[in-house]
């Protein structure tokens, strides 16, 4: 079985337009492109009243099950699908109530009308930030305090990125009861049952 070849692009419609490349995996990506790369789903293009009116937008881009239009993608180019999505007011978040004996309440309103758009995988360049100072303490003593909500993203990945450092110093080696040190090399622990 051929895996899909993902495009390798700045943004969803240059992944449709003119990618750099596709590749598979992250390290064929990261080559094509010459950097780092992400791997994400972003919808672009109008957004369409019914599947068959997107079906047709993108003839021959998409698997099109309908008479008369049957196409069959290819394994590697299974990059491309469709998504359907609200227009206009988002679904409103129903809380559980006890009242008249009913658990839920009656149904919101109606919701805004269905539409498809064009929803693309692709490896997205991450475009390089000057590096940044990371803050002080490490990430183990900075998630107790109060200014770590306050943290930027790029803040957070620096923290993430720097090494760990001991919070003491090392103790020498605790010889245990049922241990000493070998006669021939003093710095081997042996068990001396």
């Amino acid at each position: 079985m051929s895996a899909i070849l993902y495009p390798v692009a700045a943004s969803a419609e240059e992944a449709l337009a003119e990618p750099r490349g596709r590749a598979a995996r992250e390290r064929e990506a990261s080559e094509l492109a010459g950097g780092e790369v992400t791997f994400v789903t972003e919808e672009t293009g109008p957004a369409f009243a019914t599947r068959e009116a997107a079906l047709d937008a993108f003839p021959g881009r998409l698997d099109d099950t309908r008479p008369g239009h049957a196409a069959q993608i290819a394994p590697e180019d299974r990059w491309l699908a469709l998504a359907e999505r609200f227009e206009g007011v988002a679904p409103a978040l129903v809380e559980p109530t006890f009242e008249a004996g009913r658990r839920w309440p009656t149904a919101p309103p109606a919701r805004g009308r269905t539409v498809f758009r064009l929803a693309v995988s692709y490896w997205k360049l991450v475009p390089a930030e000057a590096p940044q100072e990371p803050p002080p303490d490490q990430a183990r003593a900075m998630r107790r305090r109060t200014e770590a909500a306050r943290l930027t993203a790029a803040e957070l990945r620096a923290l993430q990125r720097q090494p760990l450092r001991p919070v003491k110093p090392q103790q020498p080696l605790d010889v245990g009861l049922f241990e000493m040190p070998a006669p021939e090399a003093p710095h081997i622990l042996i068990p001396d049952e």
